[in-house]
């Protein structure tokens, strides 16, 4: 029986090495040559394996190995021919036809190929030629040294006609000399309006005089699209206290200037300079003061403080988040605080200008907001004095917020501008998990029962493109994703108060005319509606996205809005997702101009472009410092990089050796050129129409691309926005975007894009995080462990605990890397429970800063300045952050880091501080960086003195979290004070029917809990908690009532601990008023 064994054995040693061998090369020549060697030096006992003692059925190790290595690749094999790619065999074509060039072709013809020893007809994938999406060679302007500087040639405008009206001015501006047009025609009048429209907004605008219906869409931004502020219905009596004033002149040209009136201090000055106002060029320049600190301009992966020599672009682009460029949202508001060394004996204030701050000097600051209302492409160019304004296009339509702080800063924006923060569903605030590369909802459920079997809570759950039919939207694969084995999973998920959210990309795939099983039913129907954009001459306009050649939904038709709904609703029909995430929103397109017209009968096609994980695109990338904690897979994987990097070397075209020659364009007057225009942005993708539709595609009014770009984002989600709910009728719908405008908060949140698995993105995550808070989307979150490449234990465990604090929390990563879930690591499985625990504990305190945002325009995540704004130590700290005032957290953010440094604002000036863990105060001096103990797993998170915290315990669910009872966490402040508010209601609906607002109050040693509304919360109050108690106590009352048991004070820790309150609040713990007393 052993010799029959081991000839079993030796067979399959032998042929699985084979078949190893062969698969190994033709995935990777180098994993290939490393699995070749180890055969190699186990056949010639170089390396030596002590044989399996016990096994079953194999002996030797190698056999083992063997055997996993064997049924990987046969299981990836699997994988590889379930994607919708290979649905037609594309594997076997081996890609001959992908140099095919773009143009008409009738149909494509068939192949046959020979699978194992039978002939197979099949279609070929034809792969979009990677040219395809090359643009024309240009230079940004703010590079070329051939640029034409508009400030020197152009003439500027002199004001005239000024009347004045019961709210501000109204004057004409004509060109003050011969028109430059010097990147595009020059407009001869233009309109000026001022007004003060409220106490706390000042707008001026500047439109061409003369419009019309041909032209209208060129310089308006419609108030149906973008919201226009205008006077409010008070504005008679506030506007006369308006902390700002205008003044205008014509010296040497018109100039105008926006002051503070309660300090003199001018926030916006053009004095100086000249107005440049062209059908496809608008510039501006106003004066800033030297080291200035201004926050906001979106969307870009960069630093809080924007920093005084950085050009910020604004054109929404389908970019993996690089650095400084421009990526997916557009958000022309810039916040702008000054500091000023104040003396207490003179009262003068002295503006600060350096980064030296003297910690026993008085400071105070003045905050102002400018929000540019235009959808145009822009550039702002920050520059050590100045601040220019760049613009492709449209009006000036500038307002102006004075402050003087952030909040109030941020307040007036929202609520006088662009509109309020949607509020979110309980639900949203539980962990989400994501990937690109779920295969089927076995797979998908087998995530959800892994997380359960390591208690780690998962709200819910996500399917990237994978579960469409062929990445079509609104169709589900119907073998992997069929509807009725997902209805069963959905059926348990949902009983299990868990939730899921599939992805909706932004194109509709056009059908294949000529094969009658490609029928399409949501295209047709949007088609049959007019719901799709077009080109110049009236055609569809047919782009290129994940499934094939496509068409764009024109939200500027009357058919798009209901078809968008109609088929969110058709779908939900058949799977009962619980949101919808809008994903290449920018709007993407893989090809430029509309690639797919008298080409569709080619589809479905390929991109032109390797997906993660086909050859030539395998991920080798790892976080910084990987070859520190992991050097032999660091080595392994920086080989088959230099291997993969060296094979497509050798088949990429030649390097040009000679200087490119730039496409510039000239104006002509009566023409836009949209495609080309003569001012040429610093967009990330070059030419406007790289991975976008094209600029001239076409709209049901007539407004071209070019001049809504930017809006197409912030529609979709409106649109989305609606159909949910129709589907969910009162209920808040849950969006999650990635295009975004000023004002999409009222409809979605956003997450952070395509990051990288890389230390640094997990810290400029948290600039990104406050960035969005000043715009007004609160609901942030990012890719957690990272997007693109693999992450590693390190890095999953340090940001699994950061973003804990985030409002939105999701991992989520590519197609191909290495998997990421919480429970991937051990040590990640503890360090997510950890932060997980403390998040679930203030959820009551987070969905009522939520509340609160939407109620109020309030920010949730905060900057430290934005709480301290008198501290100029604070000016660019974005390593740390406050969620709502009371909670700081300070996350380690480089690799091998076992501490971190972090300031403890306003200490030394009243305000202290308690540690989470300990409940002990902290001790620090004013402005001191204090080194932080934080070994791994372990995230430093801080309560301010002052505040109330009412909590709940933590659970698997949001739902079983808010069915346990209630406790209170109070920080006293020094002088023995907090206060906080708790908000509730049924957690779902847009108009609750019920709610309840609860102040909590501690002072004199009392804490008084007083509400109003009708929402019944029948969970009764458990314990509650007092930090910076500093004497013992020796009696407590709940409501006159001695307490009796459960009283412990910890006099080293100055903690007074109160259990067992349960009996006392049985009927909930906030169904009557009461006061506790010590």
């Amino acid at each position: 029986m052993d010799d029959a064994m081991w000839a079993l054995e030796y067979v399959f040693l032998t042929s699985s090495t084979f078949f190893i061998l062969l698969q190994t090369f033709a995935i990777s020549p180098v994993l290939g040559f490393l699995y070749c060697l180890f055969i190699i030096s186990i056949v010639t006992g170089l390396l030596r394996l002590r044989p399996i003692r016990g096994a079953m059925i194999f002996v030797s190790p190698v056999s083992i190995f063997n055997a996993f290595f064997y049924f990987t690749i046969l299981l990836s094999k699997i994988a590889y021919a379930q994607s919708p790619y290979t649905d037609s065999a594309s594997h076997l074509s081996g890609g001959a036809i992908g140099t095919a060039t773009v143009g008409p072709i009738a149909s494509a013809s068939s192949a046959t190929a020979t699978v194992n020893g039978t002939a197979t007809e099949f279609r070929p994938i034809f792969t979009v030629p990677a040219a395809a999406d090359e643009g024309a060679v240009l230079i940004p302007n703010i590079n070329d040294p051939q640029a034409v500087d508009a400030q020197i040639v152009c003439p500027g405008y002199t004001g005239s006609n000024v009347i004045r009206t019961p709210y501000g001015l109204n004057a004409t501006l004509n060109l003050a000399g011969p028109a430059c047009n010097v990147y595009g025609m020059d407009i001869d009048t233009l309109n000026l309006t001022v007004e003060y429209q409220s106490a706390d907004r000042l707008s001026v605008r500047i439109v061409p005089t003369y419009i019309d219906a041909s032209n209208t869409s060129q310089f308006i931004l419609p108030d149906y699209l973008v919201h226009q502020p205008t006077v409010d219905s008070d504005a008679k009596s506030t506007s006369l206290i308006n902390d700002l004033s205008f003044v205008w002149s014509n010296e040497p040209t018109f100039s105008f200037s926006v002051y503070r009136v309660s300090t003199g201090d001018m926030l916006f000055s053009t004095l100086g300079t000249k107005l440049v106002f062209e059908n496809q060029f608008v510039e501006f320049v106003s004066a800033l003061p030297e080291n200035y600190n201004l926050y906001g301009l979106g969307e870009t992966i960069h630093g809080l403080r924007l920093g005084n020599n950085f050009t910020k672009t604004i054109y929404a682009a389908d970019a993996g988040d690089p650095i400084d460029y421009n990526i997916y949202g557009s958000h022309p508001f810039y916040l702008d605080t000054r500091y000023y060394e104040f003396s207490p004996t003179t009262g003068n204030l002295t503006l600060v200008t350096t980064d030296a701050i003297n910690t026993t000097s008085n400071y105070v600051s003045y905050s102002h907001g400018v929000y540019n209302r235009n959808a145009h492409g822009q550039e702002i160019l920050l520059r050590p004095t100045n601040i220019t304004w760049r613009q492709l296009g449209g009006s000036i339509d500038l307002y102006f917020f004075p402050g003087p702080t952030q909040p109030e800063v941020t307040t007036s924006y929202q609520m006088g501008a662009i509109g309020l923060p949607a509020m979110q569903q309980y639900f949203t605030f539980g962990f989400h998990q994501c990937r690109w590369g779920y295969e089927n909802w076995t797979v998908l459920e087998g995530i959800v029962d892994t997380y359960a079997k390591f208690e780690i809570p998962l709200e819910n759950i996500w399917t990237d493109i994978d579960y469409m039919n062929q990445y079509r939207d609104f169709d589900n694969d119907a073998i992997r994703y069929n509807y009725a084995t997902g209805q069963e999973f959905l059926a348990r998920l949902h009983a299990n108060g868990q939730h899921y959210i599939p992805i909706v990309d932004s194109a509709i795939y056009v059908p294949n005319p000529n094969n009658a099983s490609d029928a399409y039913p949501p295209f047709t129907r949007g088609n049959d509606t007019g719901s799709f954009m077009t080109n110049p001459d009236g055609s569809l306009y047919i782009g290129e996205v994940w499934p094939g050649y496509t068409a764009f939904p024109d939200w500027f038709s009357d058919g798009a809005g209901p078809w968008w709904t109609n088929e969110v609703s058709v779908w939900h029909d058949n799977i009962y997702f619980d949101g919808i995430w809008i994903d290449m929103s920018e709007v993407s397109s893989f090809c430029i101009g509309s690639c797919g017209s008298g080409n569709v009968t080619m589809n479905p096609v390929h991109p032109g472009f390797s997906l993660p994980g086909e050859p030539g695109a395998v991920i080798y990338e790892y976080p910084e410092g990987f070859n520190l904690t992991n050097a032999t897979e660091a080595a392994s994987a920086s080989a088959g990089a230099a291997a993969q990097s060296s094979a497509a070397a050798a088949t990429a075209a030649p390097m040009a050796t000679t200087k490119p020659t730039y496409l510039r364009t000239t104006p002509t007057p009566g023409v836009r050129d949209v495609n080309y225009p003569p001012y040429a942005i610093n967009n990330v993708q070059g030419e406007l129409a790289v991975h976008a539709v094209s600029p001239n595609a076409t709209h049901a009014d007539g407004t071209e691309e070019y001049d809504v770009h930017n809006l197409f984002g912030h529609q979709i989600l409106n649109a989305t926005y609606n159909a949910l709910l129709n589907v969910f009728p009162g209920k808040r719908p849950f969006i999650i975007g990635r295009a975004t405008f000023a004002g999409s908060g009222m409809f979605a949140g956003h997450w952070g894009g395509d990051n990288f698995s890389l230390w640094a993105y997990m810290y400029f995550s948290i600039p990104q995080a406050l960035s969005f808070s000043l715009f007004g989307i609160p609901m942030f979150g990012v890719d957690t462990c990272g997007f693109q490449g693999n992450s590693d234990e390190e890095l999953c465990n340090r940001w699994m605990q950061l973003s804990a604090f985030f409002p939105f929390y999701r991992n989520h990563n590519t197609l191909s890397a290495i998997s990421q879930e919480a429970y991937v690591w051990s040590s990640v499985i503890d360090a997510t429970k950890s932060a997980m625990s403390i998040r679930f504990q203030l959820l009551p305190y987070m969905y009522t800063l939520f509340y609160l945002s939407h109620s109020t325009g309030s920010t949730v995540m905060r900057a430290l300045s934005w709480e301290f704004p008198d501290d100029p130590s604070l000016a660019d700290a974005d390593r740390q952050f406050f969620l709502g005032p009371a909670v700081l957290v300070t996350p380690v953010l480089v690799q091998g880091a076992t501490s971190v440094d972090g300031v403890f604002p306003g200490v030394g000036k009243g305000e202290c501080y308690y540690d989470w863990y300990t409940q002990t105060a902290v001790t620090a001096a004013p402005g001191q960086n204090v080194t932080i103990d934080s070994p791994l797993s372990h995230i430093p998170v801080y309560l301010r003195g002052g505040y109330v915290l009412p909590m709940q315990q933590p659970a698997m669910t949001t739902t079983a979290a808010r069915n346990t009872p209630w406790s209170v966490l109070v920080a006293l402040s020094t002088e023995g004070t907090a206060k906080g508010t708790l908000y509730l209601d049924d957690g779902e609906s847009v108009t609750p029917n019920a709610t309840l607002y609860v102040e909590l109050t501690a002072s004199a040693r009392s804490l008084y809990a007083s509400g109003r509304g009708s929402f019944s919360d029948k969970n009764p109050l458990a314990n509650v908690t007092i930090l910076g108690v500093q004497s013992p106590v020796m009696n407590v009352s709940l409501n006159g009532v001695g307490i009796t048991s459960g009283v412990a004070y910890d006099g080293a820790k100055k903690v007074l601990s109160i259990n067992g309150l349960g009996n006392n609040t049985a009927s909930g713990a906030w169904s009557s008023d009461w006061v506790l007393r010590w």
